[in-house]
């Protein structure tokens, strides 16, 4: 298999002369389990392990390498595992802040081209959730495409309604509407999966992504659950694992996500309200912070019937919970700084 069928394009083939040293090849990571590594190169796929100077020399985790990415490998000796003892840089990243009271990153996936976002049309639609997925793609440079499963448990009005709904808030993504029970809307979206293109699905657990990657893959090679009473399916995958489809596109399923905290995406959340921070300007104040000020043209919008007002709660929020989550993460870092010169100068006191 040719690399090129993995994804490796020009914009990695410039990195390689920096980065490849001799004996060494290059791989994708096709899934990350507790610190193992599975890869994938030309010949199969295989096991690896982090190098002891590579893990050595990381600073953090986010350094580390995670589903998707592509590695200098050194060959497999005496039947072993190969060795990562390199990470190109990513093209693309998914990212989420780290659940719980930790302020930091957590990687998801790494070099994707498009990110489908699913929400069942049944108890999982929420379009503040989907508000933060958009986020989080737009900050990845990722392009976002919203998938809305389980449309068998609906009506096809409720259905026209729902596509209404997401478009009236403001939301540009391309959408996609199916069911795995009937494979109603199935040969579309595989048609949307191009060869050689990378894709992850994202969303809460149980609306149905490992059931579709069964569906296109054609056998239940991936293990789902029955559904709930309410119709609601139940979480099943533990892991990240970047699949390789027979049409030729390759596929990221990921766990559902309980907690969807936002780091580090300011400028990502002026992309996914892009038609707020435009009317937002239009402020009297140049710092109205869109609650209560006179002359704000957001709240002005709002009495008007002009602007969601969901929508604009929404865009609130995620900058109010950013703004905090990145002053934090910066005081983080500053103390991890400090202790780092203070490691280096005990050890100079001490030769």
């Amino acid at each position: 298999m040719e690399l090129t069928a993995l994804g490796f394009d020009g914009w990695f083939e410039q990195h390689s002369a920096a980065l490849l040293q001799p004996g060494q090849s290059r791989a994708r990571v096709t899934a990350v389990d507790r610190g193992a590594f599975l890869i994938r190169n030309r010949e199969a796929e295989r096991h690896a392990e982090l190098a002891g100077r590579f893990r050595f020399q990381v600073e953090n985790a986010g350094d580390l390498p995670c589903v998707g990415d592509w590695v200098c490998i050194q060959g497999q000796t005496a039947g072993g595992p190969a060795v990562i003892q390199n990470v190109f840089p990513r093209k693309t990243l998914l990212r989420r802040k780290r659940p719980g009271k930790t302020v930091d990153y957590q990687l998801i996936a790494a070099n994707i081209d498009v990110a489908f976002i699913v929400q069942s049309c049944h108890f999982d639609f929420n379009l503040q959730r989907l508000d933060r997925y958009l986020a989080m793609a737009d900050e990845g440079k990722i392009e976002p495409r919203i998938v809305l499963s389980k449309t068998d448990l609906i009506a096809p009005e409720q259905l026209e309604r729902t596509i209404a709904q997401i478009k009236d808030a403001g939301i540009t993504a391309q959408i996609h509407a199916l069911s795995n029970r009937t494979n109603c809307g199935l040969d579309q979206f595989q048609a949307l999966l191009a060869p050689g293109r990378t894709y992850c699905l994202l969303g809460s657990s149980g609306v149905g992504k490992t059931t579709l990657i069964n569906r296109l893959i054609g056998n239940d090679a991936f293990d789902t659950k029955a559904v709930s009473g309410t119709g609601e399916g139940v979480h099943t995958t533990s892991r990240r694992h970047l699949i390789l489809l027979g049409c030729g596109a390759m596929l990221i399923d990921t766990p559902g996500m309980r907690e969807l905290g936002l780091l580090g995406t300011t400028d990502a959340v002026k992309e996914t309200f892009a038609d707020l921070h435009d009317l937002s300007q239009n402020c009297r104040f140049s710092n109205c912070s869109h609650i209560q000020e006179p002359g704000c043209a957001l709240l002005g919008a709002i009495e008007n019937g002009e602007l969601n007002e969901e929508r604009y709660r929404s865009y609130l929020k995620l900058k109010q919970e950013n703004k905090f989550h990145d002053l934090t993460y910066a005081e983080k870092r500053e103390k991890n700084r400090i202790f780092g010169r203070f490691k280096q100068s005990a050890k100079k006191n001490l030769t």
